[in-house]
């Protein structure tokens, strides 16, 4: 087979999809790996290390694009390659369609085989691929949230932690998933005052096992998602419905009762944001203001730190390449149905029932169209 790996072209992306020891696995198996020109410089990985380990370097996408049988990506296809795509392809990155409804009727346009990072599942029952990158922007929630809650920064001008005699920030998490989770860890060590707001009680009883005491858990219900609203400094927006579009929880009315310059920090924005006000942004121009209100929503938080994402990503990536490589799209997901749960589309036909109820589309499960 022949797997390929473009340069990622969304603004102020540094990841790369593939690791050298990726291609030195691939092509020892009998592969050849494509990589695109300086494609992993941003993660500090030179042409170089990719040739020494059995690569070759491409000059342009569109070599790529038209050679490979197996695109593997970090983001979405943005729309220079939505042409370069083609039916026989498998493409495999993160999706976020439905996020998204021009992205994901365009990509169908194209008969490719989607297969979406985000929503395939493990043994347990969990989501493998998604779980390191939710736990870099957890991590990264907090320490942008307590950049831009400085003066300078248009927030309140609040120290986190606070000092003795004056009080910490205080900091409301909505979802106690793994962004909630590492978005809370970080804060704890701030010395912050943290609460975390979800629907499923067994994790808030999970959470306050393991958490600090200045890390507290709330049912998450409309009464104290407004209550918290009043008292934040700093809000997370971290839910998640595995391929769907994220819930609002926060309308703008509810903005005037927040404190002016406060902070909201909007993980979810790769699948819509979970805040009305939300609008995707870039790590160039990270915020914007609505009713006094800051607004964090780069949608690829995880790629301003390239390095340490890009590895986290191909650890978990990477088996899944393999697979695919040495059996087949078909036989590697007949084997395992956690993995066909990534297919997100499939021959011009959605496969993810998520995604097509969010824009009234229709869908069939893969296994029926490979029949």
């Amino acid at each position: 087979m022949i797997i390929g790996v473009p340069h990622e072209i969304k603004e102020d992306e540094y990841r790369v999809a593939m690791l050298p020891v990726g291609a030195e696995m691939l092509t020892q198996a009998g592969h050849r790996v494509l990589i695109q020109k300086e494609a992993g410089v941003g993660s500090g990985i030179p042409d170089q290390a990719y040739l020494s380990n059995g690569a070759e370097i491409v000059e342009t996408a569109e070599e790529i694009f038209a050679t490979a049988d197996l695109i593997v990506k970090v983001k979405e296809p943005l729309e220079p390659e939505w042409e370069l795509l083609r039916e026989e392809q498998v493409l495999f990155t993160y999706c976020h369609f439905a996020a998204n409804e021009k992205l994901t009727r365009k990509v169908l346009a194209t008969g490719v085989t989607a297969v979406a990072y985000e929503t395939l599942r493990g043994p347990k029952g969990t989501l493998p691929l998604l779980t390191p990158m939710s736990e870099v922007a957890g991590r990264m929630s907090v320490q942008e949230g307590a950049k831009f809650l400085e003066r300078p920064q248009e927030g309140r001008g609040i120290l986190l932690g606070g000092v003795p005699g004056v009080a910490p920030a205080h900091i409301v998490i909505l979802g106690g998933g793994v962004v909630g989770k590492n978005a809370a860890q970080i804060a704890a060590g701030f010395q912050a005052d943290v609460n975390i707001l979800d629907v499923n009680v067994e994790r808030l009883r999970y959470l306050e096992d393991i958490m600090p005491a200045n890390v507290n858990t709330l049912y998450s219900d409309r009464h104290n998602i407004i209550e918290q609203l009043e008292r934040a400094d700093l809000v997370i927006g971290s839910v998640l419905i595995p391929g769907a579009k994220a819930p609002k929880l926060v309308t703008r009315e509810d903005l005037k009762r927040m404190k002016p310059g406060a902070v909201i920090v909007d993980v979810a924005v790769d699948q819509g944001g979970c805040f009305e006000t939300t609008q995707p942004t870039t790590h160039s121009e990270p915020t914007f203001i609505v009713d006094d209100i800051v607004h964090y929503c780069v949608a690829n938080m995880p790629g301003a730190v390239g390095r340490t994402s890009t590895y986290a990503l191909c650890n978990v990536t990477f088996p899944y390449v393999m697979k695919i490589a040495e059996h087949g799209l078909i036989d590697a997901v007949s084997a395992d149905a956690g993995f066909a749960e990534a297919i997100n589309m499939h021959a011009g036909q959605l496969t993810n029932q998520a995604v097509a109820g969010t824009f009234g589309m229709q869908w069939k499960r893969f296994a029926e169209l490979v029949t």
